[in-house]
């Protein structure tokens, strides 16, 4: 291994999904949202491709100058798409970051601090997490479409759950966001490309097929996750409602 690493960004986008049929090519001022995430993986990678299943993507992403990869329309998850396209890709990179397709906003300090990780030797896998403002309260704490996540000393994911997690016990949960330390996922990751390969033999896991959370099907096969702090927020966009919003956001900025 080496300190200085080389990365491959890659941006996994299906065309299928129930609440949002077509999600990738659904425009936002103007402009659809995979050219969205793509520009901004320009500014952090020089190799950067799209992986789909879905010809119409493949050619929308090609139109606007991007390169595009057809993968499998099997894979149980983003990190397999990844898998594929990296090796169809016939790509050199030591390092393989997995950059959400409905993250037209992510931020350049959030993919900055994802590859710092990768200093490290030791790093295979990384992510991030934001720690939550208390301000929010216990029900936006508890919402279970945002996955939690606890960590080591040494910033290694120890746990992530739909629940929230730590428990307080003898508290009122109302009271539970300012007497203990919270983090929320970011679903950002980046993989070493010989682990990533490793990933794709995985089986599911139990703590995977009960959380519904492919990171702890790592975890339980022994993998450590490297976290990264982020304050900075995210807006995914998983209807059109997220959609109608990011439109505001964008008129805003």
């Amino acid at each position: 291994m080496k300190n200085n690493p080389t990365f491959i960004a890659i941006i996994p986008a299906r065309y299928a999904s129930t609440r949002f049929p077509g999600k990738p090519l659904a425009e936002i001022g103007g402009v659809t949202m995979i050219e969205r995430v793509y520009r901004r993986a320009e500014q952090c990678f020089k190799e950067i491709a799209v992986a789909t299943d879905d010809a119409r993507i493949a050619s929308a992403v090609e139109a606007f100058g991007g390169r595009a990869v057809m993968t499998s329309d099997t894979h149980r998850s983003g990190t397999d798409r990844c898998r594929e396209a990296y090796e169809k890709l016939g790509s050199s990179a030591d390092v393989v970051v997995n950059i959400q397709g409905d993250e037209p906003f992510i931020a350049l300090s959030q993919l900055e601090a994802l590859k710092a990780c990768f200093a490290d030797d030791n790093v295979g896998i990384a992510s991030l997490a934001r720690p939550f403002d208390i301000a929010r309260g216990f029900e936006a704490l508890a919402n279970p479409n945002t996955p939690k996540v606890v960590m080591s000393n040494d910033m290694y994911a120890m746990y992530f759950s739909r629940s929230v997690i730590p428990f307080v016990r003898g508290c009122e949960e109302s009271q539970w966001p300012g007497k203990a330390p919270y983090y929320t996922h970011v679903g950002l990751y980046g993989y070493r490309a010989d682990v990533l390969k490793e990933l794709g033999a995985l089986s599911q896991s139990s703590l995977e097929i009960a959380e519904s959370l492919e990171q702890l099907r790592w975890l339980q096969n022994g993998y450590k996750i490297k976290m990264a702090l982020t304050d900075e927020p995210t807006i995914g966009i998983d209807t059109p409602a997220d959609l109608e919003a990011a439109e505001k956001y964008l008129a805003a900025l």
